[in-house]
């Protein structure tokens, strides 16, 4: 085993969260004592070990326990995940543009991405992949089975669909050409006379999208301004920290937005410029439980400017911000490098942001959504939500 090779390896680890905390590096002495350290061990659990145990896997285990000991969020990432991790956060992957779920017997299809190979060649929510390349699904997993639909971009994948129903052509295939599939973070729609916005994720489409779902809303209305807004956060697990400073930016004429501190670091302030997207109109943020990170900048910074009520259930609670230092084609390492702050100064971490207004769930298994509905009718009334933000 090239146990120099690897312990540079974990050298290049430890350096590299050194560097991304943005604190003062160990001097190289040190960083050579520690790998020195690391290495000795390595070489015993290598030379004595009751099993053969790869080099590389010994590391990898080494780094994603050293990690887990500073907090859930400070992962390592091999080369797979780093990946996946890069397509989430870019909107964007190659695929045929479809969002699934296991099913016995295959994967469902829950809907097709607009504009993806699946929705142009016609297929339905609802239906059900049996095989992939004529390979059963089976009981693969999840990660399993979207690994094998996803591929190289030109490249091709066929699908044995099964379709049920009257007039329905039973099982058929379909093949199709990978392409760069835009995943949609922000959907729409016009509630009466009220703009509904749903941001799904802080990608780095989500700017973009509220702009046209912004655009499409007065489109819909004929040119005339709703009577307000809904931002629905509800279910966003967060994203890039720039995304969400340019929404909440989007409703706020002037002040903070966020501070976020590291650690031997001065903090670094995020102002709002001048312009209101919503032109100032009554607006209402719903969040929950699954609402983290990025969705409660956004919630805590229109919160505290008393832009927006805030309505649901208190909020997830991770106020903390990670950078991605890449290893090469090693992977990569995700750490915890900093903590973000509230206009008012408030540290939401492991405590999560209270509504203005609480409004448990529904728990029956009807559709209606009373969360939205107490949501509406607030943008409705307009002075008594413009009171409502005004607070005690």
């Amino acid at each position: 085993m090239r146990t120099t090779g690897i312990a540079m390896l974990m050298a290049t680890a430890l350096s590299s969260t050194a560097a991304a905390a943005t604190a003062p590096a160990a001097t190289e002495p040190e960083m050579e004592r520690l790998a020195a350290r690391f290495e000795q061990v390595l070489r015993r659990v290598h030379a004595d070990y009751v099993d053969a145990v790869p080099g590389e896997r010994l590391v990898e285990a080494a780094i994603e326990g050293m990690l887990a000991s500073l907090d859930p969020h400070s992962v390592f990432l091999d080369q797979a995940a780093a990946q996946a991790q890069q397509e989430r956060t870019s909107g964007k992957f190659g695929g045929i543009g479809i969002k699934v779920a296991p099913d016995e017997g295959g994967l469902r299809i829950l809907a097709p991405i607009d504009g993806g190979p699946a929705a142009r060649a016609g297929l339905r929510g609802g239906d059900l992949v049996t095989r992939i390349d004529g390979e059963p699904v089976g009981d693969a997993g999840l990660a399993e089975t979207t690994r094998r639909i996803r591929g190289q971009v030109g490249t091709r994948v066929t699908l044995t669909v099964l379709r049920d129903g009257p007039g329905a052509p039973g099982s058929f295939d379909v093949t199709l050409t990978r392409a760069v599939v835009r995943a949609s973070s922000v959907t729409h729609r016009v509630e009466g006379t009220v703009g509904y916005i749903r941001i799904h994720s802080f990608d780095a489409q989500a700017q973009r999208g509220l702009d046209k779902a912004v655009a499409a809303i007065g489109a819909e209305l004929g040119g005339r301004l709703p009577d307000g807004y809904v931002l629905d956060l509800r279910d966003n697990p967060g994203g890039l920290v720039r995304q969400a400073v340019s929404v909440a930016d989007s409703f706020l004429e002037a002040g903070t937005i966020v501070s976020i501190r590291a650690r031997d670091a001065a903090p670094r302030v995020h102002e709002a410029q001048p312009g209101d997207i919503s032109h100032g109109l009554p607006l209402a943020v719903l969040i929950n439980g699954g609402s983290a990170s990025s969705s409660e900048i956004v919630t805590g910074a229109l919160q505290d400017h008393g832009r927006a009520i805030v309505l649901g259930t208190r909020s997830f609670g991770k106020g903390s911000v990670q950078t991605v230092a890449s290893l090469g084609d090693w992977g990569a390492v995700k750490l915890t490098t900093a903590r973000y702050y509230t206009p008012s100064g408030r540290s939401i971490h492991a405590v999560g942001i209270e509504p203005d207004v609480e409004v448990p769930p529904d728990r029956g298994t009807g559709s209606d959504d009373r969360q939205l509905a107490h949501a509406l009718a607030l943008v409705r009334t307009g002075p008594v939500m413009a009171s409502a933000m005004a607070g005690p």
